[in-house]
């Protein structure tokens, strides 16, 4: 955000965000550039509001980024990482009410594990699910990693648990409806001409922005600028290994 702003001579960058305390730390570190920039807090749903809030009717461009904060993977308190002692939380705004243990404590076996299996691509869901029941009460990440690990082998580079940790965080933030949400939405908040650029980093996301995209272009309110999705260089990758499950779908609008 702080780059674009400071490549601007007119205009604003607006930075709509849910989580607060990300607000908080983006408005730190663009400082600098305060006068061309505008924090909104509210889901993609809401991405209207920060709009209307701004005084903007329409954008020349907008540039979604689907993946977790840094600063809610390395806070062991706002429970998003399996690999840090923490409250089994997952909420990317603390206002919310419902938590990753509300889910996993309360939800019916059956209903966790069409869950996890659908939100997290885990084809063994069940198991999972049938050991989480077992073992609730469940109040912790390390808990919830310790209890996926005991039925699920390690396969490759991937932690046993880190698809089910990802279908919770997805669940608690209800991630796919927000998603859906900002694709019916955006194109009608960018001008004729300007881009949409998303950036996921998982296959379920970048899946809907494809076809999101492609049937934009056959209803021709768009022009699909990346052939084929845009993914990390290896160099990138070295720099910034967070970057290595990212994709890169943009669209000029019609």
């Amino acid at each position: 955000m702080g780059l674009i702003a400071r490549m601007l001579t007119t205009g604003l960058v607006i930075g709509n965000d849910r989580d607060a305390e990300s607000l908080r730390v983006a408005g730190e570190n663009t400082a600098a550039w305060a006068d061309r920039i505008r924090l909104h807090h509210g889901r993609f749903s809401e991405l209207g509001k920060a709009l209307e809030a701004a005084g903007v009717e329409k954008v020349d461009g907008l540039l979604a980024d689907l993946g977790v904060s840094y600063y809610q993977l390395t806070d062991p308190e706002r429970g998003f990482s399996l690999y840090s002692e923490g409250p089994l939380d997952m909420r990317m705004d603390r206002g919310d009410k419902r938590t990753a243990a509300d889910i996993v404590n309360f939800t019916a076996e059956k209903e966790l594990a069409d869950l996890i299996f659908r939100l997290g691509e885990e084809r063994r869901a069940r198991r999972i699910a049938r050991a989480l029941v077992r073992a609730r009460p469940i109040r912790t990440t390390a808990q919830l990693a310790a209890v996926v690990e005991s039925v699920a082998q390690r396969t490759g580079r991937l932690h046993p648990a880190t698809r089910t940790f990802m279908a919770l965080r997805m669940a608690v933030n209800d991630e796919l409806e927000e998603l859906d949400a900002l694709l019916e939405t955006a194109p009608k908040l960018v001008k004729t001409g300007g881009r949409l650029v998303f950036l996921t980093f998982m296959s379920l996301e970048d899946r809907k922005v494809k076809h999101c995209f492609q049937r934009l272009a056959r209803e021709g309110r768009a022009r699909v600028l990346t052939k084929h999705v845009v993914r990390p260089t290896e160099d990138e990758v070295l720099f910034n290994p967070a970057a290595r499950s990212a994709k890169l779908r943009a669209a000029e609008i019609a």
